[in-house]
């Protein structure tokens, strides 16, 4: 009987594009590859799916081929840098409501049947406050949010976490700032956040550490390589990796939801409930 794993399911999320969401989602999950952690990254936006241009790759199959028995899930994961598993996105999960008993059947079998043990999977989501994106982010255990310093990042993150926090019940968020100056910039930004949801909100924010704006992540991304394996000494990969260290310090939620079928039976149940509704 295969051994069942607990692993921390993460959304990286933002409310607004352009924030650099993914970039961050591929480069946290090197910087915990490199910790010595088992990783998959599942790239979670359906319409523009990005992970696997960033780390230039160019996959054959993706999700899709899985729903239709083609190809186990095993058979369409890349093996990125450091070790980092990559599920191409697919349009096949971009409603859950859609699928048959059988293809939900098949898509929670295909993860709970994954041959690699992990340890961590981060769900790298579309921008947006879009049912799908919901969805997702209801389905994880923790919810980093990714937010940068423009009037609209910090007014469409308060927009997600409000209405995750007052029409599902979630109370508690990660704060991860982008493209700052300084890490004290950063925390300004964190706090001027906080100072809203405080006011308004029943939700707790943490601060997972701010990233610089760096000149090398630009140049990491033109070579199609994260930047903590191009310029592993520069200002953007080492506050990534702190964050990292960071991520792996929280305490693992050892329950149902930390299994990797059981996220995607969330998944399954939230879209349906959004179908009905």
């Amino acid at each position: 009987m295969k051994k069942v794993n607990p692993v921390r399911v993460i959304a990286v999320t933002s409310g607004k594009g352009g924030v650099g969401k993914t970039n961050l989602s591929v480069n946290l999950g090197m910087a915990l590859c490199e910790m010595g952690k088992r990783v998959a990254l599942l790239d979670a936006d359906m319409g523009l799916a990005n992970v696997d241009v960033l780390l230039g790759m160019y996959p054959q199959f993706n999700l899709s081929h899985v729903l239709n028995g083609e190809k186990t899930l095993d058979e369409i994961i890349l093996h990125g840098p450091s070790g980092l598993l990559v599920i191409p996105a697919s349009s096949g999960l971009q409603r859950m409501s859609d699928l048959s008993n059988i293809e939900q059947a098949a898509i929670v079998h295909a993860f709970s049947e994954i041959n690699h043990d992990l340890d961590v999977m981060i769900v790298d989501t579309a921008a947006g406050i879009s049912p799908s994106v919901v969805n997702f982010a209801r389905a994880c255990q923790e919810i980093i949010i990714v937010v940068c310093d423009e009037p609209t990042s910090l007014t469409d993150a308060y927009a997600f976490i409000k209405l995750l926090n007052r029409d599902y019940g979630l109370n508690r968020f990660h704060v991860l700032t982008n493209m700052v100056q300084t890490v004290q910039h950063g925390q300004l930004l964190f706090q001027k956040l906080t100072r809203v949801t405080d006011r308004y909100l029943d939700v707790s924010l943490d601060f997972v550490g701010a990233i610089p704006f760096d000149e090398y992540l630009r140049k990491a991304v033109q070579k199609q390589n994260p930047v903590i394996a191009s310029y592993p000494r520069s200002k953007a990969s080492l506050a990534i990796k702190a964050a990292a260290q960071q991520i792996n310090r929280w305490p693992i939620k050892n329950q149902a939801g930390g299994y990797l079928e059981f996220f995607v039976e969330r998944m399954i149940q939230y879209g349906t409930q959004e179908h009905v509704a």
